[in-house]
């Protein structure tokens, strides 16, 4: 999220009604519904994660212990579970 001076893209009058309401603070203006991105699309996270997750599969079929992949991955034990387990 970026912040834009309201000055500097709303019309006059526009901006002095907002003003009857808030003055001196942030406002936060949602997306239009249907317009909002889901979390990790903008940065890449979330592509990142399904690769590490993937990969960690893959070391585990290929017969890396938990406790291995643990340690490789930075996760705990119970975290490579839940992504090994998982669908």
């Amino acid at each position: 999220m970026k912040y834009i001076k309201a000055c500097d893209i709303l019309p006059k009058c526009l901006l002095e009604e907002i003003q009857k309401y808030v003055e001196g603070c942030i406002v936060y203006i949602p997306n239009k519904a249907g317009n909002r991105k889901a979390w990790g699309d903008m940065t890449g996270t979330k592509s990142e994660l399904l690769n590490r997750n993937i990969q960690i599969r893959v070391d585990f079929k290929d017969g890396i212990l938990i406790d291995k992949l643990s340690e490789k991955y930075s996760l705990s034990v119970e975290s490579i579970k839940k992504i090994i387990y998982s669908r």
